[in-house]
């Protein structure tokens, strides 16, 4: 049987972490990309020499051509500047729009069938470049923002209250910045409404601590979070590449779901096979909904600005 084919175009941290857990999940054939020479390389024959140890048997090739992309099932993007200290994820606009159009090029005519998932930052902007660039179907172009918010936002809550992040179920809606929405009615520890669990005045600072939490790692490493971004990644393809049938909290294209049209923003949806098969539209409380419509006003500032950079 053929396996997968995984392209993962940018071999920094996050893709070198892509490649890493592609192989240990068997997921597929990793091409790692960049325009590094020597770096894609490297990362791609040391994990190459893991391969007897952990037993896995995919093909993993480093490279500095888009030729070895071609024909890819799935294509994951983290090329692009990462942040550093002080920076927000807004100020990337400009280098990284015109990266993902570069990038976008390449994945049109090498890898024309491939579901694409966006990590670049600012990514509301960047998926929609891609998007835009490539031309693919909506389905087939999302981006990976609410499935890490998400994750963050039940790790802390499972470290408040010392229970097994398996306890916690939670989701963060809107725009991957700092005006972000963790959903706090749908937060459940063990089915038990979080609120129930927690002071309000807690719960607060919990949700601040989620929109922020990017830039809490910056301020630590020097640089952008790498594990958590490519799991988050890597959760996304596995539902595409097994068919699942997944909810997941991904930037996805919204075309009158939650009274939005034209921008891609965080919503619950349903991946598998089809890529993007449905957005779920939820019930929310209306100081949830205006926190919504903030983050998506954001959203759409940010697409404008990079405007000048992308294809009509």
């Amino acid at each position: 049987m053929k396996r997968n084919k995984i392209a993962l175009i940018g071999a920094g941290m996050i893709g070198g972490t892509l490649a890493h857990l592609c192989a240990l999940k068997r997921l597929g054939d990793v091409i790692l990309f960049d325009v590094v020479e020597g770096l894609p390389q490297g990362k791609a024959l040391d994990l190459l020499e893991a391969g007897p140890i952990e037993g896995y048997d995919c093909a993993i090739v480093g490279t500095n051509s888009y030729e070895d992309i071609a024909g890819a099932d799935v294509c994951i993007i983290t090329a692009g500047l990462a942040r550093k200290p002080g920076m927000s994820r807004d100020d990337l606009l400009a280098v990284n729009s015109k990266i993902m159009v570069d990038v976008a090029t390449h994945l049109r005519d090498k890898a024309p069938n491939a579901f694409v998932i966006v990590i670049t930052n600012p990514l509301d902007a960047m998926v929609t470049a891609i998007k835009r660039a490539t031309g693919f179907p909506k389905q087939r172009v999302v981006g990976q923002a609410g499935v890490l918010d998400s994750a963050r936002y039940r790790a802390f809550i499972a470290m408040e209250l010392g229970v097994s992040v398996q306890s916690v179920s939670a989701i963060v809606l809107g725009g991957h910045g700092d005006d972000m929405v963790p959903v706090r009615s749908y937060c459940q520890v063990g089915g038990v409404p979080v609120e129930t669990l927690i002071a309000p005045e807690r719960l607060e600072a919990i949700e601040h601590r989620v929109r922020h939490a990017g830039g809490e790692i910056v301020n630590l490493l020097k640089s952008s979070a790498y594990y958590s971004p490519a799991h988050a990644a890597v959760q996304m393809a596995e539902a595409y590449l097994s068919d699942r049938k997944q909810v997941l909290p991904c930037a996805a294209l919204l075309e009158g779901e939650y009274g939005v049209n034209g921008f891609y923003v965080g919503v619950p949806v349903l991946i598998g096979g089809g890529g993007v098969e449905r957005v779920i539209e939820i019930a929310l409380t209306p100081a949830e909904e205006q926190a919504l419509a903030e983050s998506v006003s954001h959203v759409r500032e940010l697409v404008e600005a990079a405007a000048k950079f992308l294809p009509a």
